[in-house]
């Protein structure tokens, strides 16, 4: 099953980074996880919350450009070969990957890998053949 991600455009000014989680920790936005990839001109925040409908209602409210998309949680083990071995997966099933981004959740030794795929669906079928676990949104919480 997919979650949904925010993706926001911000200008790359010092200050404006602060000025958007600052919004949204002043309204009870809790950020899981986040990647920050930069231009010279713009950036894009991505971030993983719970109520991403409230998240992005604000969003739209300030006036912010951004958008959500479906990409997977992935269970990864906090070890040595963690991330190889769900990338040997995907690859083995000749799913490209176009990003991803790990945090740690609160039980030691596990981690969770967001990825971006061409089909999540595909991408879902092959991990879980290989015992590896997707997260619901609630489950990231």
């Amino acid at each position: 099953m997919s979650i949904r991600q925010i993706s926001i455009f911000v200008e790359n000014q010092t200050g404006l980074l602060s000025e958007v989680t600052t919004l949204l920790a002043e309204n009870g936005v809790n950020l899981r996880a986040l990647s920050i990839a930069d231009t010279s001109e713009f950036g894009i925040l991505r971030i993983i919350v719970e109520d991403v409908d409230a998240a992005a209602a604000l969003l739209r409210e300030k006036g912010y450009t951004y958008t959500v998309t479906e990409v997977l949680a992935v269970s990864m083990r906090d070890e040595k070969g963690g991330l190889a071995e769900i990338l040997k997966v995907l690859a083995d099933a000749g799913i490209a990957l176009e990003y991803a981004y790990a945090f740690l959740l609160q039980k030691v030794g596990e981690a969770c890998l967001i990825i971006r795929v061409p089909d999540n669906e595909a991408a879902e079928k092959a991990l879980q053949a290989a015992g590896i676990g997707i997260a619901t949104q609630k489950e990231l919480f």
